[in-house]
């Protein structure tokens, strides 16, 4: 079964998509933010293109466990999400997910030129990673 894993920004929406086994996470895909509804409904259109069975949405919190002011948005957006399709959607804890991707950006060896910008599918990468090690 393939997985979705969707890192909800304010700005932009990283995607990655796990291969038919759930073995591997790759980058899929940065939509820009537009609305919420707006946004729900193009995930949901990617995720019936790529014959996906669970929908993963990375969800931040803050020092007490509870969900920060990104992880209320994700929440939302996968509220929003779940009225838009009939694949299940599911919050995970994303924590550290984008620094994560930077590091791991930086570790790649890239110079500080290139590895300027958005980290945004690969952050996405990183909670699917997560998901599929917490999940084996």
């Amino acid at each position: 079964m393939r997985i979705l894993a969707v890192d909800h920004g304010e700005k932009r929406i990283g995607l990655a998509l796990s291969d038919p086994t759930g073995a591997f996470a790759s980058p899929l895909t940065v939509l820009k933010h537009v609305s919420r509804l707006l946004d729900a409904a193009q995930v949901a259109a990617i995720a019936a293109e790529n014959d996906v069975g669970l929908i993963i949405v990375g969800q931040s919190f803050d020092e007490e466990g509870e969900p920060n002011l990104a992880g209320r948005r994700a929440a939302k957006f996968a509220a929003a999400l779940r009225e838009q399709t009939s694949i299940p959607v599911e919050l995970f804890d994303e924590s550290f997910s984008t620094q994560d991707a930077r590091s791991a950006v930086i570790e790649m060896g890239l110079s500080r030129k290139k590895r300027a910008g958005h980290h945004d599918a690969l952050a996405a990468v990183m909670i699917l990673r997560s998901y599929l090690e917490a999940n084996r």
